[in-house]
């Protein structure tokens, strides 16, 4: 991979990348799409990480078609899938870490703990892999995006790090490789995530602006589906930090279960003054 980078880089191409775990979908093929648009080669690598899952069962349940994606990814023009194994990601011996301090703490770091270490690691050992001059990190893992710029930004990685939009089901529901092991009736719940996201919404531009009212407006809209809220929380949208108060746009996040399934998702929220046409409109 490093000898295929370094003859695209003499050769002046632009390398774009995108990092995925599989069981590819179209929130993915559009950040694919995406890279195209900013780069003249582009790389998409498959690799379940191991150290970033804090249940071995959720690991072994993650669902793995590496020949379905590649079939996807030719037809997207992709250029390299890089599809390493865990031995050569984390030879006998491999005892480094790579992390970002407090960006990982809140949110899905509180409930996760190590996940980002191995997000971190595996991410700073794909670039140096790969020496995209570009990546493309997809916004439903709003979290895991501040991250890796944070890291890039700290190491000094000489790459842009690009935000995709979030993609969506015509349902709402934020696209992810996991939502193919919810059944009919889970998938029918799982709604309630999105549409627990579009009152907070319109409650923001109706003038709420008490973060604890907010959150509850989205719990009660999950709970009555049957899902488990395991956070809901407003938060600054760069330091992750919870806000009292909408004060500015801010970051709604969420994760729930539906059944053994946990789903993230999240919308920058604006209060009412910032929803209301300026005078003179």
């Amino acid at each position: 991979m490093q000898r295929h980078s370094d003859g695209e880089r003499r050769a002046a191409r632009r390398i774009g990348f995108v990092p995925t775990m599989g069981a590819l979908h179209d929130g993915h093929l559009s950040l694919v799409r995406q890279a195209r648009g900013l780069a003249d080669a582009i790389v998409v690598s498959i690799f379940v990480n191991p150290i970033q899952f804090d249940s071995p069962s959720d690991f072994e349940k993650y669902p793995r078609d590496d020949a379905r994606d590649a079939r996807l990814l030719e037809r997207e023009g992709v250029d390299v899938l890089f599809l390493p194994r865990a031995e050569e990601i984390y030879p006998a011996g491999f005892q480094t870490r790579v992390e970002v301090a407090e960006l990982t703490q809140p949110l899905c770091g509180a409930f996760r703990p190590g996940h980002f270490a191995g997000v971190t690691t595996v991410v700073a050992k794909l670039f140096l892999a790969v020496k995209p001059h570009v990546a493309v990190f997809g916004a439903k893992d709003y979290q895991q995006l501040r991250v890796v710029r944070q890291m890039v930004r700290d190491l000094n990685f000489d790459l842009e790090v690009v935000r995709g939009e979030t993609v969506r089901e015509a349902d709402g529901l934020a696209m992810s490789s996991r939502n193919v092991r919810l059944s009919a009736a889970e998938r029918e719940r799982a709604r309630a995530v999105p549409r627990g996201i579009e009152r907070v919404r319109r409650a923001a531009a109706a003038g709420v602006d008490d973060a604890a009212a907010l959150v509850a407006r989205f719990t009660r809209e999950a709970e009555a589906a049957g899902a488990r809220v395991e956070y809901a929380e407003l938060c600054h949208p760069e330091t992750l930090e919870a806000v009292s108060r909408l004060r500015e746009p801010a970051l709604f996040a969420v994760a729930v279960w539906v059944g053994d399934v946990r789903l993230i998702d999240n919308a920058v929220i604006e209060g009412a003054a910032a929803s209301r046409p300026a005078a003179g409109r």
